[in-house]
């Protein structure tokens, strides 16, 4: 069943309490961080997630563990919500085992995306993520998803203490398809910093005591 609803949905997201130690909750300030977005809008409609590439960024969609066609495409559903616009990831169906693993070309320390369910209500674990580092498990983080206002969805992301390059995301079994956008990461213990920042100063405040140096011993050649 494809996810196809159009209602607007408001930003929501809660942490469930079962946190894994050193991953917590990210807010919008953190995902500001964030130096990398995908949001599919380079992808043609219909395109195979599995095995999709985009940015550097490789997806693979598993079932029980092995590599799956058939189950999610870049698609247009939900519609436009507050996290989610098409084109998007969209699941045609959500059997147990489904996973969508996503293989980040560098190190991060935030992940998020925005999702959306087909389901109503409250839903707890409505979106789970679990963070990699090489073939090392950091741990998971369950999101519970609430009206947005009409169907399940919200915000998930998260925040390691440890960098990771992977992340598996699944989601509830009570809903028969799901759909997510809007992917960020990034590593903002590590910014790039700009010339103009400290690394800038030092190298011309270096440059100043050479060139000042240089003119000194002009003048004293020039004197004697």
């Amino acid at each position: 069943m494809k996810l196809r609803f159009f209602a607007p949905l408001c930003l929501s997201m809660f942490a469930s309490l079962h946190l894994e130690a050193g991953l917590q909750p990210a807010t919008a300030a953190d995902l500001a961080a964030a130096t990398h977005t995908i949001n599919f809008d380079s992808v043609i409609s219909g395109t195979e997630v599995n095995g999709l590439s985009v940015d550097g960024v490789l997806f693979q969609v598993t079932l029980a563990g092995v590599p799956t066609n058939g189950l999610m495409v870049v698609d247009g559903g939900p519609g436009v919500t507050n996290n989610v616009a098409p084109p998007n990831l969209l699941s045609l169906a959500n059997p147990p085992g489904l996973a969508l693993s996503i293989a980040l070309p560098e190190l991060a320390n935030v992940f998020g995306y925005g999702y959306a369910i087909l389901a109503f209500g409250t839903v707890p674990a409505a979106t789970s993520m679990e963070l990699f580092a090489g073939a090392n498990p950091l741990g998971t983080i369950s999101f519970t998803g609430t009206p947005d206002p009409f169907f399940t969805g919200g915000l998930a992301a998260v925040k390691s203490d440890e960098l990771f390059d992977r992340v598996v995301v699944t989601f509830s079994p009570d809903a028969p398809a799901f759909a997510l956008d809007n992917i960020r990461f990034g590593d903002s213990t590590n910014p790039t910093v700009p010339e103009t920042g400290s690394t800038g100063i030092l190298l011309t405040s270096a440059g100043l005591i050479l060139f000042a140096s240089a003119r000194r011993g002009q003048r004293q050649r020039l004197t004697v």
